[in-house]
C-alpha cells in the first residue's frame, strides 16, 4: 500500500486501487492501446491483493509502506503475480515480469531514485529473482521497450497522485511529460497525452486516525475526482 503523511491522519491507496488508476490512464491515451499492455498494466500489482488482506502496521505506528515492505514476502506474492497474469495473457505477463524486475533495477534507467528500503537484507534472493525473470525477456526490454515505458509511465504517473494531494508544489518530470500542479487534484501535462481534454479520472483512498489502532480496511474508501489538463 502507498502510505503519505498528512500530519494527523494517514492517506493510504491500496496497490490494487493505484493500479486501476494507472489502467484508466491507459484507456484514455490518445492513442489505442495493444489490449496486453493494458492488462499489464490493470494488473502490474495483483500480487499485492493478498498482502492487503493484512496490511502491517510498523512497530512506530506506522502503516508499512510499499517501499519499506518485507522483501521475501514481495518476491514471494510479486512472482504469484506474475503466473497468474501469465496464464491469461503471457504477453501481458511478460509485461509484468520486466515490471517485477525493473523494480530492484530502477526501471531500467528510468527511475533512478527507485528502491526497496530492506532489498540489501535479501540481495541473494533479489538476485536470483530478478534472474529468473530477466530469463524471460533477455535482461532488457529490447523491443517491448516503448510498451515497458508505458507502462512505467502509467505507474509512476499514479503514483504522482497517490503521494500528493496537489494543493500546488513544483513541476515535476516523468519520462519526458511535465506535471504542473494548477489546483486541488488538478494538473496540466505536456505533451498532453490524451484522447479527451480535460481528462477525468478517480482515485480510491483512505483516511485513517493516527489516535489508536490502525485498521486500514475498516477505513471508509473515498474517491477523489483528478483533472489532467492540457
Amino acid at each position: 500500500m502507498i502510505v503519505r503523511d498528512l500530519g494527523d491522519a494517514w492517506q493510504i491507496v491500496l496497490q490494487t486501487d493505484h493500479a486501476d488508476l494507472s489502467a484508466a490512464f491507459a484507456r484514455a491515451w490518445k492513442t489505442p492501446l495493444a489490449a496486453s499492455l493494458v492488462i499489464a498494466t490493470e494488473r502490474h500489482d495483483d500480487g499485492w491483493a493478498v498482502w492487503e488482506q493484512s496490511p502491517r502496521v510498523a512497530a512506530d505506528g506506522k502503516p508499512v509502506n510499499f517501499l519499506e515492505v518485507d522483501i521475501r514476502s514481495h518476491l514471494a506474492f510479486y512472482r504469484a503475480g506474475i503466473a497468474a497474469i501469465t496464464e491469461e495473457d503471457p504477453e501481458a505477463g511478460l509485461l509484468v515480469s520486466m515490471h517485477g524486475a525493473g523494480i530492484y533495477r530502477q526501471r531500467y534507467g528510468l527511475d533512478p531514485g527507485l528502491g526497496l528500503s530492506r532489498a540489501a537484507e535479501l540481495q541473494d534472493e533479489v538476485d536470483a529473482f530478478v534472474a529468473e525473470q530477466e530469463a524471460k525477456f533477455g535482461g532488457s526490454p529490447s523491443d517491448r521497450q516503448a510498451d515497458y515505458e508505458l507502462l512505467q509511465l502509467f505507474d509512476r504517473l499514479s503514483l504522482y497522485f497517490c503521494l500528493r494531494d496537489l494543493e500546488g508544489g513544483e513541476a515535476a518530470e516523468l519520462q519526458g511529460y511535465t506535471l504542473e500542479p494548477v489546483g486541488p487534484w488538478k494538473v496540466k501535462i505536456d505533451p498532453y497525452p490524451f484522447a479527451e481534454s480535460p481528462g477525468s479520472f478517480s482515485l480510491v483512498r483512505r483516511v485513517v486516525a493516527k489516535n489508536g489502532s490502525i485498521d486500514v480496511l475498516a477505513a471508509r474508501p473515498q474517491q477523489t475526482a483528478i483533472t489532467i489538463d492540457a
